[in-house]
């Protein structure tokens, strides 16, 4: 972990924010860096106007996210850098303002009917029943059902803030009727599953999938550490070096190696020497090649 990755990331952790904040900062100081293939505290205000023009006329990003990209680059210059941020310079985007879409109780009806299995149903009918969050619903325990007072505790939740929401008696009936045909019972999480585990970040999970492969070196990277020669390098985890490779990079000079074809049968290797017609595939399984005889026979 490079030293200005390390500052923010002590910075997010000070202010006690969330892992998923954190992660969203830190890939969004690592891609304008990667923009202007140079290190973070090395660009302005200028580098920081041009990229801003950058995602909405080249990526064509919507303006919230934008404005998710700004607040990563003031947080990055402000508390790590230690520098000045004036909205003058870097203003933020005008969001618009977008009436919800409200959709009728037969249309409800249909949406929660029309999933795949009994599962899904209370799944679609807890989160339209209670107005919970995707992930609060992952991180609902059993513990938090509260049927004497008709109540549904919900514990950290965005924000890391509680809150109650009201239980309905035909949503406590399908809940009900899920735990009787649970096998096994849930203990702990309503909805036991591998995403109720604790949070684990992602870049973790996919290094933990991954094959185990000597890596090697390939050109434009450092032979020592088998790292990439980009400045975004710099404020990257080398962890996530090791997992990415040189997929952000590209790979069109790359040699391919021959080491790994096999060499061709010598009736094949003999055939195509003498005739340089391309094989064509018979219903028995072989290849055939058009001769003079046969033509003639035909």
């Amino acid at each position: 972990m490079t030293h200005l990755r390390k500052t923010m990331l002590e910075e997010l952790q000070r202010r006690n924010l969330s892992e998923l904040t954190a992660e969203c900062y830190l890939r969004a100081v690592e891609e304008f860096s990667r923009f202007h293939n140079r290190p973070p505290d090395q660009l302005g205000p200028e580098e920081i106007r041009q990229y801003q023009a950058h995602l909405f006329t080249d990526r064509k990003l919507d303006a919230n996210t934008v404005c998710q990209h700004l607040s990563a680059l003031r947080f990055f210059f402000i508390k790590t850098l230690k520098r000045r941020w004036t909205v003058e310079e870097t203003p933020y985007p005008k969001r618009a303002i977008r009436l919800p879409d409200v959709l009728s109780r037969e249309e409800v009806e249909r949406l929660i009917d029309s999933a795949d299995s009994p599962l899904h149903r209370v799944w679609l009918s807890t989160l339209y029943a209670t107005g919970m969050r995707r992930e609060e619903l992952v991180q609902l325990k059993v513990e938090n059902i509260d049927s004497p007072r008709m109540l549904i505790h919900i514990q950290q939740g965005k924000g890391k803030k509680d809150r109650d929401v009201m239980l309905s008696p035909r949503l406590l009936e399908q809940l009900r009727g899920y735990w009787r045909s649970a096998n096994p019972k849930p203990k702990t999480y309503l909805f036991s599953g591998w995403r109720t585990r604790p949070r684990q970040r992602r870049a973790d999970v996919r290094q933990e999938r991954l094959p185990r492969r000597q890596t090697r070196c390939r050109p434009g990277r450092n032979p020592e550490t088998s790292a990439p020669a980009h400045p975004a390098s710099l404020f990257r985890n080398a962890s996530a070096r090791q997992r990415r490779g040189s997929a952000d990079y590209s790979t069109a000079a790359r040699p391919r190696g021959s080491e790994n074809h096999q060499p061709l049968p010598a009736s094949v290797r003999g055939a195509a020497q003498g005739n340089p017609e391309p094989a064509r595939r018979t219903q028995a399984g072989g290849t055939a090649r058009r001769t003079e005889h046969q033509s003639q026979d035909r």
